[in-house]
């Protein structure tokens, strides 16, 4: 049996089976030792064989006759206390045959139990068993009752159907999420990675497809990227080997050899620092442990990057300030971060117009350090800001490097602050753009 819907409805069925078995079998007992020897119903007759004797044995047939009157009354059945061979001490009639006659088929089972049993027609008749030290015995006639199983079928044929119908919606509610996880998970594994059960179920059922939603979410987007990043890596590539090709064919043919040499250099540099750059993308989620940790006072780290860029924002006629009151201490990898920084200011000085500054400034947060960059560009659309800490991402759709970096400035900083437990965000400062860490 491999289909959980059908293990579901056999366990429920089967329960329920054992159930009925099961209080039969506890009624069955209970009434055995009700009705058995030794019973609550054997000690009860008993006892009223005992005081039957001794109302008439104190009081003759009077006052005999009034217990009988009163037990008829109490217990709604009749009564008789008769000699061992039968005959009625009030009447005296004869009931000799109730204690020779067999009990018919249809007293209850419960009743055979006793060992003198007798029946007068349709009457079920019940003699307590004899007693030694007493020479009487107690017969109690009942009224056959009108019960008959058959007339309850319809009410038990609705419970057995009322309790099929629970274990079918069990069944259902467990068996149908579980074949649509198992539908999308195939899917999935067949190239859909869109596929998601997107359940609104609250309990494990429910847990398991939103673990399997939150994997897919997260596979679609590390396969996307892979993909984004082998067709960009192959279209970055690709210009600067062509240069190089040619660069290498001119210092083969040029007349003036050494400025097709220089050509060349060039080219190649270019191309070294494009790997670097892949290389230090890949490096700054590599091994923690790898990393040279060493106490950074953050003031002067950003004065030292200040300078450093201080050359190329006046290349593109704007200059660099920099706001650091506070002098606050900082455990990383300083080459790590020095690269960061470096790719966000000048990321800022390129989009900075000319004659206008990029504000660079420290500040803390309780135990946290607070770095802000800001230019007074014309900033990024809103629809575009998630996108631009991913590889390779250009606002302009245009792929000439000539208007930019190759898209992995910010990426390899945003990296390089993730690995250090920190955040970095971006939003318009309008205008600008503020990039805050």
């Amino acid at each position: 049996m491999r289909s959980v819907y059908a293990k579901v409805l056999f366990w429920c069925f089967g329960t329920l089976i054992f159930s009925l078995i099961a209080f039969a079998v506890v009624g069955a007992a209970a009434q055995v030792r009700a009705f058995g020897h030794g019973g609550p119903f054997e000690k009860t007759s008993t006892w009223q064989l005992r005081e039957a004797r001794e109302a008439y044995e104190s009081g003759g047939p009077s006052k005999l006759s009034a217990y009988l009157e009163r037990v008829d009354k109490h217990f709604g059945i009749e009564h008789h206390l008769t000699d061992t061979a039968g005959k009625d001490i009030l009447t005296g009639e004869d009931r000799s045959a109730w204690l020779t006659q067999k009990p018919p088929r249809f007293v209850p089972w419960p009743f055979n139990m006793f060992r003198d049993l007798g029946h007068r027609g349709e009457v079920h008749v019940m003699v307590a068993p004899a007693s030694a030290d007493i020479p009487f015995r107690w017969m109690i006639v009942a009224q056959p009752s009108n019960f008959d199983p058959w007339t309850f079928m319809p009410y038990y044929l609705m419970v057995f159907l009322a309790l099929a119908l629970l274990c079918w919606l069990l069944a259902v509610n467990l068996a149908s999420p579980l074949r649509t996880l198992a539908r999308t998970v195939d899917r999935f594994g067949r190239g859909d990675l869109s596929a998601r059960v997107n359940s609104r179920r609250r309990d494990e059922i429910g847990d398991l497809a939103r673990a399997f939603d939150d994997m897919a979410e997260r596979i679609e987007t590390l396969l996307t990227a892979e993909r984004r990043l082998l067709q960009d890596i192959s279209h970055e590539l690709r210009t600067p080997l062509a240069r190089l090709s040619f660069a290498a064919e001119l210092s083969r043919t040029a007349e003036d050899r050494t400025a097709a040499t220089a050509r060349l250099k060039k080219e190649i540099g270019r191309l070294t620092d494009l790997v670097g750059a892949l290389l230090h993308v890949t490096r700054a989620e590599g091994d923690p442990s790898s990393r040279n940790l060493t106490d950074l006072p953050l003031d002067d780290f950003l004065r030292e990057v200040v300078e450093d860029c201080a050359v190329e924002a006046e290349a593109h006629g704007c200059r660099v300030y920099l706001d650091a009151p506070t002098t606050l201490h900082f455990r990383g990898d300083r080459e790590l971060l020095r690269r960061a920084m470096e790719n966000i200011v000048r990321n800022a000085i390129r989009y900075a117009p000319e004659g206008t500054s990029v504000d660079v400034k420290l500040g803390s947060d309780h135990d946290d350090a607070e770095i802000s960059v800001r230019d007074y560009g014309p900033g990024v659309p809103e629809n575009e800001l998630p996108k631009i800490f991913k590889p390779f991402f250009r606002v302009d759709e245009s792929r000439d490097s000539s208007t930019g970096g190759v898209g992995l400035g910010l990426a390899i900083a945003h990296r390089a602050v993730k690995v250090h437990h920190g955040t970095m965000t971006a939003k318009n400062a309008e205008p600008a753009l503020l990039v805050s860490i």
